[in-house]
């Protein structure tokens, strides 16, 4: 997993609450069984409409958002089933960092070990995004060594995030990193396994 420490890229709003993650990834793509090419189906059906043409009217589709890597959100993102290509749609997709007052757990747990920041602010802070992410090229900048969002224009604002997980974040561990930390300590006890039996 890619370490995150710094972040600063073009914010898109996505101005909608509850959304699920059959709506971040639809079901009939979850077919792959690797963690890449999820990214051309995030958001699909809003993305595209029912010929497969692209729906010009999606937030997501409109050319000043071509290269955003923050997502700014409603409450209660990434409710629904427990999918893990959620996260890796998003990222696949471009997505660095989703910000929301809230987030269903499975989700939020999913998206940090698979290397997507998701930051809780108010929902007035949330607004505030909301509205300065209509302005063209409009960016943030977070930084997880300080906890902090700010764009340089006047918003700054702290958040909380537990501290194992930021630590993996920081040091870009997932699960299968953390676990590697102890290779010395569990070839050793494989050779003491093996010699007693």
């Amino acid at each position: 997993m890619q370490a995150f420490r710094k972040h600063t890229g073009i914010v898109v709003p996505l101005d909608r609450a509850n959304v699920d993650t059959d709506q971040i990834i639809p079901k009939q793509f979850l077919k792959r069984i690797e963690r890449t090419g999820f990214g051309q189906y995030a958001f699909y059906d809003w993305r595209f409409d029912g010929d497969g043409a692209l729906n010009t009217s999606f937030v997501l589709n409109r050319p000043q958002y071509k290269d955003a890597s923050i997502l700014i959100t409603g409450k209660n993102f990434g409710c629904g089933s427990s999918r893990e290509h959620a996260p890796w749609a998003l990222a696949d997709y471009g997505f660095k960092v989703v910000i929301a007052p809230t987030f269903a757990d499975i989700f939020y747990n999913n998206s940090i070990k698979n290397g997507l920041l998701l930051v809780r602010l108010s929902e007035e802070q949330v607004a505030e995004l909301t509205k300065r992410s209509s302005w063209p090229g409009y960016e943030l900048t977070i930084d997880l060594n300080s906890c902090s969002v700010s764009d340089g224009l006047g918003f700054s604002a702290t958040f909380e995030i537990d501290e194992f997980r930021r630590r993996c974040l920081l040091e870009g561990l997932d699960d299968i990193g953390l676990t590697l930390r102890f290779e010395e300590q569990i070839t050793e006890y494989e050779k003491a396994r093996a010699s007693a039996g």
